[in-house]
């Protein structure tokens, strides 16, 4: 049975996958350094990819696989999700996890310019203070630790990190029209390992930094588990679905409470809990409720 897409289940997966994705970020703090960013991100997007492939062909069987656009999904998942995946790991070995989910707070921004631009959507006064309070959440939820923020090499790579993740989400639905979250996600999944996967082989032969397998113990093989599968796999699969249906700029519209994910799964790991950042979050919950509002129809008279 087929549970239909409605608005709010959309906004519930959105939500779901900004969790899974902050889980991951902590996870990564274990790898980076150990392994570097293109060996790294080469094994999360394989892994990723790996675990969707047969949960793809069990749900919709090996013809859907075989029809299915793989080279188109492999360069638009190499150009923007492989990009995207070095590009974040680089930021967070520069920064920290909480400065990287706090520069994503311009994707809705973003997400919503793409929109304006390449659809005609028109900027009402909900979607604009929706946007706005958004933004304002994420700013919040920064509290104490604007100051700490890189704003240097590791902020630039936060920056190009989420502007090819915003672009390969839209094209993910745009330009394979004919698949399923499912179909989308493991198609572009496995051409980020692809690329990723053969720029660490060329970085490997050409003298580049080595993975450290000395220091890759249970420890590291269960972060690493967690950043593949919960940080991108679950992730990926959770939003690709909500974008198809709510479009990149109100799905983006989530991205602003990541800095609260990041803190609720840090504390969980014994950080203090921090009341500024659970603002933000609802904060930035009521600007996701305020941007989708749609004005009730005129009732015609009986």
């Amino acid at each position: 049975m087929r549970i239909p897409m409605t608005p709010l289940l959309a906004n519930l997966l959105c939500l779901g996958s900004m969790l899974v994705w902050a889980m991951g970020l902590p996870a990564a703090e274990y790898l980076i350094g150990p392994i570097p960013a293109l060996p790294l991100t080469a094994m999360r997007m394989s892994i990723a990819a790996a675990v969707l492939l047969p949960v793809w062909l069990l749900i919709e069987g090996p013809a859907r696989l075989r029809a299915a656009p793989w080279r188109r999904g492999l360069v638009l998942g190499g150009l923007s999700f492989g990009l995207s995946g070095v590009l974040l790991v680089m930021a967070q070995a520069a920064t920290d996890p909480v400065t990287v989910a706090v520069i994503s707070s311009a994707m809705p921004v973003i997400g919503i310019a793409i929109e304006c631009t390449a659809d005609g959507r028109r900027l009402t006064l909900p979607l604009t203070l929706g946007l706005a309070l958004s933004v304002a959440g994420g700013i919040v939820s920064l509290g104490g630790t604007l100051g700490a923020v890189d704003l240097g090499f590791g902020a630039f790579c936060a920056a190009a990190s989420i502007l090819a993740y915003t672009l390969g989400s839209r094209f993910s639905v745009t330009a394979l029209p004919g698949l399923s979250a499912w179909g989308r996600t493991t198609v572009t999944l496995a051409g980020a390992g692809l690329a990723t996967g053969i720029g660490a082989g060329i970085s490997a032969l050409t003298g580049g930094p080595a993975v450290q397998w000395a220091a890759i113990g249970p420890t590291e093989v269960a972060a690493l588990a967690v950043f593949s599968i919960c940080g991108m796999a679950l992730c990926q699969i959770l939003w690709i679905a909500s974008v198809s249906h709510l479009g990149i700029g109100f799905a983006a519209l989530h991205m602003n409470a990541a800095p609260f994910y990041v803190m609720l799964f840090l504390s969980l790991l014994g950080q203090p809990w921090n009341w500024v950042q659970a603002l933000g979050a609802a904060i930035v919950g009521t600007g996701v409720l305020i941007a989708q509002h749609r004005p009730a129809l005129a009732r015609s008279p009986s």
